[in-house]
């Protein structure tokens, strides 16, 4: 099973490679994951390790609940703002404090992202659903609507699940298969070729891709 990490989108950049090919990219900052608390088959039902990431600034721990201060102090942990659980096998060893950076992950490796998708709020069909839309003419009364959706006396109504004006973004997106193209443990940066959900500083997921496990060194 392949741990899930915490990071926070920076934005995106180009960076060339060994043949002068030019890479568009996206930079992730991941400051390392701390474990907060270990999870065993025994007393849980299931393994895991609970991660958190993000410290709570100094300013800002009067506005971390108790039960939270009580589950960080219990740990010997400093609040954080995110926490995550992930699943991991049996005979894996994990101690409470650890932290998991960005050299969890190898250069070369694939991995999968996941984030919330920039909000867009109410669109119509034609941004909703690529559309195409009516004529642009000025006799046209057809220009940006979906056009007629009705049925005929049966069965008389709009089926659910059709293609309608409505919220669009805000939701979770996950993207695979994107290779890691550059590590810095120093600075914790990871630079993924492509791009990934998310405004700037948005909170995205890693972990290990489940379909490519192909290391290119």
């Amino acid at each position: 099973m392949s741990l899930k990490l915490m990071g926070k989108k920076r934005g995106m950049t180009r960076i060339f490679d060994e043949s002068g090919n030019l890479i568009v990219c996206t930079v992730i900052a991941t400051e390392p994951n701390v474990i907060v608390q270990v999870k065993s088959d025994e007393k849980d039902g299931y393994n895991a390790i609970q991660l958190g990431a993000v410290k709570v600034r100094e300013s800002k721990k009067k506005n971390v609940t108790k039960p939270l201060v009580g589950h960080f102090a219990r740990a010997k942990v400093e609040p954080r703002r995110h926490l995550l659980e992930s699943r991991i096998g049996k005979g894996e060893a994990y101690e409470v404090g650890q932290e998991i950076g960005a050299d969890y992950f190898d250069e070369g490796q694939y991995v999968d992202v996941c984030g919330t998708s920039k909000g867009k709020g109410y669109q119509g069909v034609m941004k909703r659903h690529g559309f195409s839309g009516g004529p642009g003419g000025h006799g046209s009364k057809f220009h940006r609507s979906a056009g007629s959706t009705g049925m005929c006396s049966y069965p008389g109504r709009n089926p659910p699940g059709g293609k309608k004006a409505g919220q669009m973004g805000s939701e979770r997106v996950t993207v695979e298969n994107l290779k890691v193209v550059q590590i810095d443990a120093e600075k914790e940066m990871i630079i993924v070729e492509g791009a990934i959900p998310g405004p700037k500083n948005g909170l995205v997921y890693i972990r290990k891709s489940m379909k490519k496990t192909v290391v290119n060194r």
